[in-house]
Order: C-alpha cells, then structure tokens, then sequence
C-alpha cells in the first residue's frame, strides 16, 4: 500500500468499515461544478472560488476551495531513540511552535521523496528508506489537501540544513518515550501534527 492507495469515499468507505449505510445516504452525493475560476494563484496559495449545483438542487455562489499537492510528514528516530523536532515561526499563527519536520510536496514530487527532501532541508538528517504509515485528509470542508506520514529509522546528522528563504528552524532532539505527552500536553500543538505522533507511535507500538 502507498499514499497512491486513497481511501474510498461515501456509502463504500462505510461498507468496507462495518458501519451501516442508512437510506438515506443516497442523498450523500458529491456536489455538481457549474463553473470555477482562480482568484489567487501563487506559490504560497493556490485558492479555487466554486459555483457548485446541490443534491437539494439549490445553488451556492462562492464556495472557495483551496487546493494543494499535500505535504509529507516526517517522524524521524535516531539511533538511541530520540526524535527529530524543529522549532520555528509560523506566520498564520503569528507564533513559534514545534513540530514534526514537514513541508510541502514540490510539482512532479513522490511524497516519500518529499519526505527525505524535507527532512534534509529542515534538520540536516537523513536515515533509512522512509516508511509510509497512512495518510490523513486536513480540512475537507475547504480543501482538498492530504499529508502523508512517514517513519525514518536510524536518522543521523548527514549535512548542514538548507531551509527555506521563509524558514528559520531551531533542531529538537526529544526521548521516543516523551513524545505521546507531548501531543497530548500541547507542547506539539498543531493538530495535523498531534495525530502524527500519535499515529507513529502505534505503528511503532509505543
């Protein structure tokens, strides 16, 4: 299996699950595109305006979509069991949090080849080949964007950094045996991250 393998949607995800599918869920369709256009189109936002037709057959002018390739989530381990974490300044937010290193997936970019990239490029480390875990959806509500989570074993230090122009990273070390606190306490406070962790360690069986 691999991030290609997307979960299957609607009345079939539920049947593959074991939840009972209602009559009703014959109304659960996918809404019908009249017409799309592109107010914002740059290399930070990517942001689809809608006319979408319902089920109910009503009409809604403005539905705004933003659209991604996704990111790759990395959840590096060295080889005495300490966590690769990065420290930096996220602008939506206006504040400093930590984190998983993560980054975007570039045009033509596998996300296990994001994964290694990102990795480098935030903290100088490198491992072993990346381990696919799962991938999650971010926001279905307002975008279409997934991030993928990745295990790396045996990280190490293989080069100095190359972050971003926008980056300015401080590298964490934290013990495997801290992380689940941490997710849970708020020190990792970003959902999308959260889950990661959590998800990393269960694959792992910590």
């Amino acid at each position: 299996m691999s991030p290609a393998d997307v979960v299957p949607e609607g009345a079939f995800f539920a049947e593959r699950c074991g939840i009972p599918v209602s009559v009703s869920e014959a109304r659960l369709r996918p809404w019908r595109i009249l017409s799309s256009a592109y107010p914002i189109r740059t290399r930070f936002l990517r942001l689809r305006v809608d006319r979408v037709e319902l089920p109910s057959g009503r009409v809604v002018e403005d539905y705004y979509v933003r659209e991604s390739r996704g990111f790759a989530v990395v959840f590096a381990i060295t080889p005495d069991e300490q966590v690769v974490l990065v420290r930096q300044y996220k602008h939506g937010i206006g504040e400093v949090i930590l984190e998983l290193p993560a980054g975007a997936i570039d045009p033509g970019e596998t996300p296990e080849t994001c994964a290694v990239r990102e990795l480098a490029e935030e903290t100088g480390y490198a491992g072993k080949a990346p381990e696919w875990i799962r991938s999650f959806v971010t926001d279905p509500t307002n975008s279409d964007s997934r991030f993928h989570l990745f295990v790396v074993r045996d990280a190490q230090v293989a080069g100095p950094p190359a972050p971003d122009l926008t980056e300015e990273i401080e590298v964490v070390l934290a013990p495997l045996d801290e992380l689940r606190a941490m997710a849970i306490d708020g020190r990792i406070p970003a959902g999308s991250h959260v889950a990661a962790t959590l998800v990393a360690l269960a694959h792992l069986g910590r």
